[in-house]
């Protein structure tokens, strides 16, 4: 099974606010090569939910896919900063997901600890210039995230 992290800022969704919804929609990628990731997506995978453009950045949990991916509705809505305007309900090019809740950790494990883990070198996130907000996570990978909880 696939795992994957996904990146939100805490403001607009954070692991908490995912805890006390149960289940959202993950929606607003407005990257290709990431809403590629969203769309290889099937219920049931799990992926670490992390904080970005805060003051703390890093993994703060763990969700669940809860639905597959559907078109997402705010390329469609004028009111939403996701708008987009050469998007339609025929052709929408912008792609969105229902996630759940299973884990808030005790303390984020923030990017500086996430760059000193030798065995995280590879980690997508760690990479210089990687800015994607959603971003496959390798099984090795996965387990050594979750050994630094």
């Amino acid at each position: 099974m696939p795992y994957w992290l996904m990146k939100s800022e805490p403001d607009e969704l954070s692991i908490h606010a995912l805890q006390r919804l149960g289940r959202a929609r993950w929606d607003g990628v407005r990257n290709y090569q990431a809403r590629n990731f969203l769309r290889s997506m099937q219920a049931g995978e799990l992926f670490f939910f992390y904080h970005s453009s805060c003051a703390q950045p890093g993994i703060a949990g763990i969700g669940r896919i809860a639905a597959g991916v559907y078109p997402d509705p705010t390329a469609l809505d004028p009111d939403s900063p996701y708008f987009d305007a050469k998007a339609s309900a025929e052709k929408n090019p912008w792609s969105a997901l229902d996630v759940e809740f299973v884990e808030a950790f005790t303390t984020v494990i923030a990017l500086p600890q996430l760059k000193a883990a030798a065995a995280l070198a590879n980690l997508a996130l760690v990479q210089k210039g990687s800015r994607l907000s959603v971003m496959p996570v390798s099984a090795p990978e996965w387990a050594a995230v979750l050994d630094l909880r």
